[in-house]
């Protein structure tokens, strides 16, 4: 590992030569990559493409996005301007391998180009995911090797749910609506018990010195309520729009624009709204805050499977 660490420095260091010239340019891409970007690029898809793929979209996002989390508290690795040697051109409080924004953007990229086959697409997307992953190293957030193993993660996530689809969709389908919201449920606080095991097994784990002042809150219980709110509410609302809010992607610019320009105007205001208002009851990192936060995110997916297309229609 120190091998590779020094190898990487010496590439940020040679990256970051070009500093401060494309700063504005890698931190755009380094957003591209972060989960509020895909607030806004994945409605999008679920309104105006097509909302089944958007719904598996939005499925593959929050899997790889837990994956890269899990595996961030159990390899408990620094990131490079931690250890000293480079610019920290961006800050981060979690730990590094594997790289969320990889692993994330190669799932979801990945994912919307296999099921679309455009050319274009395939051309676009490789650009994205590569520039993506080179901003975190250009960063100094990354080395080499986190953003590598998280496009494997990416990559590995794409496999499992293409064929999870093939043999869990048709017994999914043949249960009763109220089982799939049950099942959904059970799922999203799955991942929270994941999360506790995982705290568990950090508990008396000592980071080195050198890097340790950089990982005080590098142990956040929130990602799993956030995650686990957010599937729950993907689920529960896809099911009830199936129901009682069905509907067809619009035809026509001017209805998909119409469309988007409402539904995403919800999503701000429930996503900023529930964060200050919350904020006013409970800190993040609290039982309290755990329980609003999974509810903020519930909140934010139920408004984009379920409200808004009932608001459409």
């Amino acid at each position: 590992m120190d091998v590779l660490q020094q190898w990487s420095l010496d590439l940020i260091r040679a990256l970051q030569t070009m500093s401060p010239a494309l700063d504005g340019a890698m931190n755009l891409f380094s957003f591209f990559g972060r989960i509020e970007f895909y607030l806004i690029v994945l409605p999008l898809v679920y309104w105006t493409i097509d909302h089944r793929l958007g719904v598996r979209i939005l499925l593959v996002l929050i899997l790889t996005d837990f994956l890269g989390v899990a595996c961030k508290l159990l390899f408990h690795q620094p990131r490079p301007y931690w250890i000293g040697g480079v610019q920290n051109l961006a800050e981060e409080s979690s730990y590094g391998i594997p790289s969320t924004h990889a692993s994330d953007s190669l799932a979801v990229w990945g994912y919307l180009s296999l099921r679309l086959n455009k050319a274009w697409l395939w051309v676009s997307a490789g650009l994205l995911v590569f520039l993506i992953g080179l901003s975190r190293l250009y960063l100094g957030v990354h080395f080499l090797h986190d953003v590598a193993f998280g496009w494997l993660i990416g990559a590995a996530v794409i496999w499992l749910f293409i064929s999870g689809e093939a043999r869990f969709g048709p017994w999914f389908g043949r249960l009763s609506p109220g089982g799939q919201i049950g099942l959904g449920f059970a799922a999203s606080i799955a991942l929270i018990l994941v999360n506790q095991v995982l705290q568990a097994y950090l508990t008396g784990i000592t980071d080195p010195p050198q890097w340790a002042q950089f990982a005080l809150n590098a142990h956040p219980g929130s990602y799993a309520y956030t995650l686990g709110g957010a599937l729950f509410g993907t689920v529960a609302g896809y099911i009830l729009m199936r129901r009682a809010a069905a509907f067809e992607n619009a035809a026509g610019w001017a209805r998909k624009a119409g469309r988007f320009l409402v539904g995403i105007a919800g999503v701000l205001v429930i996503y900023f709204g529930l964060d200050w208002a919350f904020s006013l009851l409970a800190p993040d990192e609290t039982p309290l805050g755990y329980f609003l936060r999974y509810a903020r995110y519930a909140v934010v997916t139920f408004w984009v499977t379920f409200l808004a297309p009932w608001i459409f229609l």
